[in-house]
């Protein structure tokens, strides 16, 4: 327990030096950004003198060293500015949006999971067989489906040919929870089917070698209940595909907002194509910004699961 917490703590020290360099990695990107604050703000009448006055009042005129540190400043306040039209506070934007990504990230991936678990156990129990064969073939191909088209494809047919589902728009969970889950069922099934057949081949791969191993055949001489052996061959095989786990949250994060884009969700994806299309550079920049702590969060928590399935890292 006690190399266990060390090794915790040692993960979540690093994370404010990895918050610092994604916000300058974000910072630095978005300064070579075509698009003029003053114009934004101000609007195409607005005068070269009012212009050079606005970019005088915020700081724009600053080298850009001083106006990375005046942006942590910002930062550690919680303050990520205001967007240009309506003026808005950037914070009060994200608060609203990104509730929504959550739930949908969260959602595909716990559909993803069960979906994997439920592959990928088949498949190796069944090694070499049709359930096998089958589902290797139906994970090749869902790893080869990127979330977009297939969001499209499920718009089309679940809702234009089918109409049993919408095509888009979101419903408050505090409304209603079947009209909530009626709306976010196509996004997170596009959003979990490429993940889980990518940790359903994982899972088979690790199951598969495990199954081969000395204890098992052991305990299926002992008379041991084939599920209480599946079990534990299971339990040892979520290592290898646990460490994977993060870096596929963090792909569901990311393409939560193409998704959202295609359902017409007003989660996180909104608000960065609202930014990229007005040119509010504050806006983009506070939601990659969460995105990118976000993804980094998942990741710490991740690596605090590995150390408690896999206690063999715990001493290194």
């Amino acid at each position: 327990m006690v190399a266990f917490l060390r090794l915790a703590l040692r993960r979540v020290a690093m994370m404010p030096v990895m918050i610092l360099g994604i916000a300058l990695l974000v910072f630095v990107v978005l300064q070579f950004s075509p698009a003029d604050p003053a114009y934004n703000a101000l609007g195409d009448s607005a005068s070269p003198e009012a212009r050079a006055a606005f970019a005088e009042e915020n700081g724009l005129n600053d080298p850009l060293p001083v106006r990375y540190f005046a942006f942590l400043g910002d930062l550690l306040r919680g303050d990520l500015g205001v967007t240009v039209a309506p003026s808005q506070p950037v914070v009060d934007r994200i608060a609203t949006a990104f509730p929504l990504t959550l739930q949908l990230t969260l959602l595909g991936l716990s559909l993803a999971i069960v979906l994997a678990l439920v592959f990928g156990v088949t498949s190796a129990v069944h090694r070499d067989r049709w359930p096998d064969q089958v589902f290797r073939v139906l994970s090749m191909i869902g790893i080869a489906l990127p979330s977009f088209w297939l969001g499209v494809l499920l718009i089309q047919q679940f809702a234009l040919n089918m109409p049993i589902l919408p095509t888009g728009g979101y419903v408050n969970p505090a409304d209603s929870f079947s009209g909530w889950l009626e709306s976010l069922a196509l996004p997170a099934v596009a959003l979990a089917l490429p993940v889980a057949s990518s940790l359903a081949r994982l899972i088979r791969t690790s199951m598969v070698a495990e199954l081969d191993r000395d204890y098992v055949r052991t305990a299926r001489g002992s008379g041991l209940p084939p599920f209480m052996i599946i079990r534990s061959v299971l339990r040892n095989s979520l290592i290898t595909p646990l460490t994977v786990l993060g870096v596929k949250v963090g792909y569901m994060l990311s393409g939560a907002v193409v998704i959202e884009a295609i359902f017409d969700l007003p989660g996180m994806g909104k608000l960065i194509l609202e930014g990229v299309n007005g040119g509010d550079v504050g806006l983009v920049q506070g939601t990659v910004l969460t995105i990118a702590i976000a993804f980094l969060v998942v990741n710490v928590v991740v690596d605090l699961l590995y150390l408690l399935v896999n206690p063999r890292i715990r001493t290194v």
